[in-house]
């Protein structure tokens, strides 16, 4: 572009998505697992109160923290340990 070089890497960040030169999405489902676990701590105060109703809870969770944690993820071609992953962090979440 006009004479300046573009560096070559081997991933970068785009639109929220962590897009990496072989294909991988390990990187970026370690940051929605992240990211997710960002979002229950913020709402921690009201997810772990004893007198709110749980339905109340679990609307919280659907409509904040679940979004956060599958943001993109029409997009990935996920393998069985990658859906592991983010099975077991949306369980540890829930307890």
């Amino acid at each position: 572009m006009d004479g300046v070089a573009i560096p070559r890497v081997e991933k970068f960040k785009y639109v929220g998505l962590i897009i990496e030169q072989n294909g991988d999405i390990n990187e970026d489902i370690n940051n929605r697992i992240r990211v997710g676990w960002q979002k229950w701590r913020s709402a921690f105060g009201v997810l772990c109160d004893k007198q709110m109703p749980v339905r109340l809870k679990g609307k919280i969770y659907r409509m904040v923290i679940r979004p956060a944690l599958t943001y993109g993820a029409e997009y990935w071609p996920i393998k069985k340990a990658q859906v592991q992953r983010m099975m077991v962090a949306e369980m540890r979440m829930i307890r």
